[in-house]
């Protein structure tokens, strides 16, 4: 592609909004270096690929030659955005955050180009933020600004409770475009208002305010949005095999859109890939293939593939169950999942054996009451890939 046409296929691949559009496209025209911004909160340990679709638009305004700021926010994690939530965010402690984002940028740099990229934890100048000047900051909003968006609104007229924290986000968000001196800032479309903020926020500062692009959001394996909160999520870090079973797991109307959002293949090969395979499944097979070929390189994403189609096509087990050994006696099948580390909780068992999405030797688990005997091995599984021989 010619520049003309990866600057047309940037604002419009997966994008929902560009504020200003004409007036972003005559700056990608220019000559120009474009100062442009995204920050992830480490709220959980893992990247997941629904987040990883604006690091890939990040990706592309490096490759036009702009100079990239990836914001990690271990100060922002700490007071927690509401964007996409219809219930309080819990703060999280600093030991948590800092947990949480040991291997952040590692896994950034699996998209980006490391040496080309700036990179800023945002607590070094949000710590430094003084009342006066936090104030000053909110004189530039009105409560029916916030009160305004859809996901708060529903919180108040159902009488949840909205913190006087949750209003402080927006403003530290739009303070780290100040910081970094943004003139463009990527973000999904949940993230509209606190993208804005650093539009209203910028000129106070004598800045010009920032060009907003906003993406699709990407539904993960039970077709809700892709969320670590939700388990839902296809991780940068998960292994080869499990990278392709769970893409492998989607449903058949969101692989066009997967296609879209989490490769980098062009959108004339996807039309000619769905056209080509009729069958869903065919389509899926180079979809998987595809996503973990861009994190775990074409060995392995190949291995992958044969790996599936072996054990799950084909009905094999696979060679390698653990064995995990429980004393004989009769168990509720929330515990034993917990006791084999199948599930992180026992929330989580109780939804997949409502979903019959867990089996002993073969066969959906009947009831939640489990006997183990001291002779007899029981195969449990949950879901398609997760195998554990209880001895």
């Amino acid at each position: 592609m010619n520049k003309q046409q990866q600057i047309d296929e940037l604002l419009s691949r997966g994008v929902t909004e560009v504020i200003n559009k004409e007036e972003l496209r005559s700056l990608l025209l220019g000559k120009k270096k474009l100062r442009v911004k995204l920050g992830i909160d480490p709220t959980s340990p893992n990247i997941h690929i629904g987040r990883a679709v604006v690091l890939w638009k990040l990706r592309a305004f490096q490759e036009l030659g702009h100079k990239i700021v990836f914001i990690v926010g271990d100060f922002t994690g700490l007071i927690g955005d509401t964007s996409d939530k219809d219930s309080e965010r819990p703060m999280l402690t600093e030991a948590q955050v800092k947990s949480n984002l040991k291997s952040y940028l590692t896994q950034a740099f699996k998209i980006l180009d490391k040496t080309k990229t700036e990179t800023h934890f945002n607590s070094k100048w949000l710590k430094k933020l003084g009342l006066a000047e936090i104030g000053s900051m909110a004189n530039l909003f009105g409560l029916h600004e916030f009160e305004a968006r859809e996901n708060i609104s529903k919180r108040m007229k159902a009488g949840k409770r909205v913190s006087l924290r949750e209003l402080l986000y927006p403003l530290m968000q739009g303070y780290d475009s100040v910081a970094v001196k943004a003139d463009v800032e990527l973000g999904g479309t949940d993230q509209r208002f606190n993208l804005l903020a650093g539009r209203t926020i910028q000129p106070a500062y004598g800045q010009t305010p920032q060009q907003i692009l906003t993406t699709e959001l990407l539904e993960g394996t039970d077709g809700r949005k892709m969320s670590s909160s939700w388990g839902n999520v296809v991780n940068l870090l998960d292994e080869p095999k499990d990278m392709f079973g769970k893409i492998m797991s989607i449903s058949d109307e969101l692989i066009e859109k997967y296609f879209t959002l989490a490769t980098r293949v062009s959108l004339k090969e996807i039309e000619a890939v769905i056209t080509k395979n009729q069958n869903p499944r065919d389509q899926k097979l180079v979809l998987a293939e595809r996503i973990t070929a861009l994190y775990h390189g074409d060995k392995k994403a190949s291995e992958a593939r044969t790996h599936f189609i072996s054990q799950f096509s084909k009905k094999e087990l696979p060679s390698d169950i653990p064995t995990v050994k429980i004393t004989p006696g009769n168990y509720q099948l929330t515990e034993l999942l917990l006791m084999a580390k199948l599930v992180a909780s026992k929330s989580e068992a109780r939804r997949l054996i409502e979903q019959k999405g867990v089996r002993i030797n073969g066969e959906v688990a009947p009831s939640q009451s489990v006997t183990i005997g001291k002779q007899n091995n029981l195969l449990l599984q949950v879901g398609k890939r997760k195998f554990v021989t209880i001895k």
